[in-house]
């Protein structure tokens, strides 16, 4: 049974929607317990209002946490200072092995630099990059790094594309994961000296006469390749992959505000949005960010799941599911296992 540390104080939208997130979670999930990190007498109240059944409340556990890592808190700040935070705590579990993994929705550096103090990174791996899965035109693409590392160097570029391997392996189920290095060209002459060098150990990895090591690389994307399905995950550096992260979510933004607007235009437009509102709202479903919430931290001595902030229950719902099958699928040993064959 896998055992989740939930940081329940950290996100946007309050203690009591990341505490029903964890009991859907729990509801869909018959093989999974969850400690519930954060105030406990708030964490009670609130689990006692909802009447859950005796099966599920037995599976939620509470540990307390005095104080709460805020989003303008400087990572530094957040290591020195609030040791008693229910994040800190929550990281803590998984370093004491009473859990497997940790979910929050907090400050994201504050996560990271707490998550690498504590877990620290596996031994040979330099950076632990945040992964997470982008719908499209087929199915998802799975893209990192999305924000840890600012700067990533060829070799860590290459452990990028291993891990991210792994995680689409292990986590999202496919058989052969291919892979891209995001690039402003396709051709083999583009880009700058570090994604070439990259390009050329990658190749070299793709190539290695021991089939256990070998990844299946297919070469340079550009950004449109994101979301044609061509490659299952797309490797970058947090700078490239937070820029292009934001981006899409900007983008999905003004095209779903000027749909809402030209289909409210005038009396025919309303008509024609009446009828189409079956396609629209399976688009909308298919796309529905909710879905796609929970960025995997890759590379650390336990599984670490980012949360967007402003995430709802059921968005909270989901990342806790991966972090989950993040801890079924024995990602943390299968990272290590790898690197060190790729080294």
């Amino acid at each position: 049974m896998p055992v989740i540390a939930v940081d329940v104080m950290s996100g946007e939208r309050g203690a009591l929607e990341c505490i029903r997130g964890a009991v859907l979670a729990i509801a869909a999930d018959p093989d999974l317990q969850l400690l519930l990190v954060g105030d406990a007498n708030l964490i009670a109240s609130e689990l006692d209002s909802l009447r859950l059944a005796p099966g599920l409340r037995a599976r939620l556990d509470i540990v307390a946490a005095a104080e709460v890592v805020l989003m303008t808190d400087a990572p530094r700040e957040a290591i020195r200072r609030k040791k008693r935070s229910s994040m800190r705590i929550a990281i803590d579990l998984v370093h004491e092995r009473r859990a497997g993994g940790v979910v929050s929705a907090g400050n994201t550096g504050a996560l990271t630099a707490i998550a690498h103090f504590v877990l620290k990174c596996l031994p040979g791996i330099e950076r632990a990059p945040i992964m997470s899965a982008i719908p499209n035109a087929r199915s998802v693409t799975h893209m990192l790094d999305l924000g840890a590392n600012t700067r990533a160097t060829p070799l860590q570029l290459l452990q990028f594309a291993v891990m991210g391997s792994i995680v689409a392996r292990d986590v999202h189920g496919v058989q052969t994961p291919r892979i891209g290095l995001l690039n402003i060209g396709a051709e083999e002459t583009k880009g700058h000296e570090l994604v070439q060098e990259a390009h050329v150990l990658l190749r070299a990895l793709a190539a290695h006469a021991d089939p256990a090591r070998r990844i299946d690389y297919r070469g340079f994307v550009e950004g449109h390749d994101i979301f044609t399905g061509d490659v299952d995950v797309v490797v970058t550096d947090g700078f490239t992959g937070n820029v292009a992260l934001k981006t899409m979510e900007g983008v999905a933004a003004l095209i779903g505000a000027r749909l809402r607007s030209e289909f409210r235009a005038s009396f025919v437009t309303r008509l024609a949005g009446l009828i189409a509102q079956p396609v629209l709202r399976r688009v909308s479903g298919s796309l529905d960010p909710r879905r796609f919430n929970g960025a995997v931290m890759v590379g650390l001595g336990g599984v670490v799941v980012k949360s967007h902030g402003s995430a709802e229950r059921v968005a909270l719902a989901r990342a806790i599911a991966i972090a989950a099958a993040a801890v079924r699928g024995g990602l943390v040993g299968h990272v290590d296992q790898a690197l060190g064959a790729a080294h």
